[in-house]
């Protein structure tokens, strides 16, 4: 069984550390915000991974949820993402806490945050930046460099299936190389560096589909449900005793620094993931390139960010080794924009996720 077809549940807690001060657990993360089955439970980890990093990670949630009810299901996708240089797709409807979500995400992590809304008329130089002729008023006009809004630490890209294909292929260099190229010469960006995109599911009128080669790009694809009736009157709640969810300045201070960020990108590095999980990856993903329900199947560059996606939840489940439940637990998320459905079956009402479901039943599970 695997987690929530919507999105990937949040990894579960760990016990505490040998000595560490009061015995007090590491922060659990709270269940999604959509249905799920009953999670595949994971073997307790002998040496649960904590350090500095870790903790200013898992901080990072609970400051979140100062302005976020819910969600977390998201979240945590998210900032599994950031920790392995991944980008996101989130797919929901039109006021459901996307846009709040990437900007309290930026402030608790002390980034930079850019947001572009993507329209029909907007143009690459708009999103990348462009040379401008310098006319200072007694000084001889010169060329200088105008950087555009991708040179931050969290761009979100508002809408990015509303602009035309030649405005979408500017993040691909950005997002692949983590730089950009005007006029000849090659400007890195910042690090870190993380796109966050939104499109809307339910209008596709005047709409550009994103391209396989830049959907490819995105490390996970997260559908955005919407909140429990809890949490709905939770958020109510809020804003009727004068929650302003906006003024992030007041309501989120900085838990996590790039210096965590870096420090837990060497520690999810350092996780050990066995031979026969490695096999498991590649058979999922063979799989889906043999599956009869489908015409395109996982890239190796896919198969690579789901090792990459499984190491980063076992680090925050708190495990220094991959199971295969962390491979379960992201191959739908980090898989279902890779793939595509035979259009005979998608008009029966086949779905990627349902496919996807098939073949984590199919595939020898290792033990």
């Amino acid at each position: 069984m695997t987690h929530d077809p919507a999105v990937p549940g949040p990894p579960p807690p760990a016990p505490p550390p040998a000595g560490a001060p009061g015995g007090a657990p590491s922060v659990p993360l709270p269940p999604t915000t959509q249905p799920a089955a009953a999670p595949v439970q994971p073997v307790p980890a002998a040496t649960p991974v904590t350090s500095p990093a870790r903790e200013a990670v898992l901080a990072v949630r609970s400051e979140v949820g100062k302005v976020i009810v819910g969600q977390q299901g998201v979240l945590s996708g998210v900032i599994s993402a950031l920790l392995v240089n991944g980008h996101v797709l989130l797919e929901g409807v039109p006021g459901v806490a996307k846009t709040l979500l990437a900007k309290t995400l930026a402030a608790a992590f002390d980034m930079q945050f850019a947001r572009v809304q993507f329209t029909p008329d907007l143009m690459p130089s708009d999103v990348v930046g462009m040379t401008v002729l310098d006319q200072a008023p007694g000084q001889a006009p010169t060329f200088r460099f105008r950087e555009g809004p991708v040179f931050t630490n969290l761009l979100l890209a508002d809408e990015i299936n509303r602009t035309p294909p030649k405005t979408q292929a500017a993040l691909l260099e950005a997002m692949e190389e983590r730089q950009v190229s005007i006029d000849g010469q090659r400007r890195r960006l910042p690090d870190p560096f993380l796109v966050i995109a939104t499109q809307n599911p339910i209008e596709y009128e005047g709409t550009f589909p994103l391209p396989e080669a830049q959907l490819d790009r995105f490390l996970f694809k997260l559908v955005v449900g919407y909140p429990t009736e809890e949490q709905e009157g939770e958020m109510l709640a809020r804003h009727h005793a004068g929650m302003d969810p906006h003024a992030t300045e007041s309501l989120i201070r900085p838990v996590a620094s790039a210096e965590h960020l870096h420090a837990a990108r060497a520690e999810i590095d350092a996780i050990t993931v066995e031979p026969a999980v490695l096999r498991y990856i590649v058979a999922l993903s063979r799989a889906t390139r043999e599956s009869p329900s489908l015409q395109l199947g996982v890239s190796p560059r896919g198969a690579t960010w789901l090792l990459h996606a499984s190491k980063a939840w076992a680090w925050l489940s708190g495990r220094g080794f991959v199971t295969p439940d962390e491979v379960k637990s992201v191959a739908k998320p980090c898989l279902r924009h890779r793939i595509m459905v035979r259009p005979e079956l998608e008009l029966e009402g086949t779905t990627a996720d349902a496919v996807l479901d098939g073949l984590l039943a199919a595939v020898p599970t290792p033990r």
